[in-house]
């Protein structure tokens, strides 16, 4: 069972402006999990963040969609739950200044 941060290495991920899976849920186990979006940049950036099935969401998939993060800023979803095979997906609307990170539980489903 892991906890703590999930993306590898341990540290934050700089989204670009395409689809970035941030973490997708191991086979066998469900997550419980946050994800935390850090604005380093001076200037306002827009976010989409998505749970979805595959590294490229659907419409329905998204969770948050053209939300603004201000200069230094973040944004947090918490208490979210997957089952295996999910991935996290974001993107933004400048590449290199948002910092993702996601972290939290994963529990054995057997």
């Amino acid at each position: 069972m892991a906890t703590g941060r999930f993306t590898t290495p341990q540290a934050s991920i700089q989204l670009g402006t395409g689809n970035t899976t941030l973490y997708t849920v191991p086979t066998g186990f469900y997550s419980v999990f946050n994800v935390s979006l850090c604005n380093t940049g001076s200037t306002a950036v827009t976010i989409q963040l998505a749970l979805a099935t595959t590294a490229t969401p659907g419409t329905s998939e998204w969770i948050e969609y053209g939300t603004t993060i201000a200069p230094k800023g973040v944004f947090e979803r918490t208490g979210l739950v997957g089952q295996p095979g999910l991935n996290v997906v974001a993107l933004a609307s400048t590449g290199s200044v948002i910092n993702a990170t996601v972290y939290g539980i994963e529990t054995s489903t057997t």
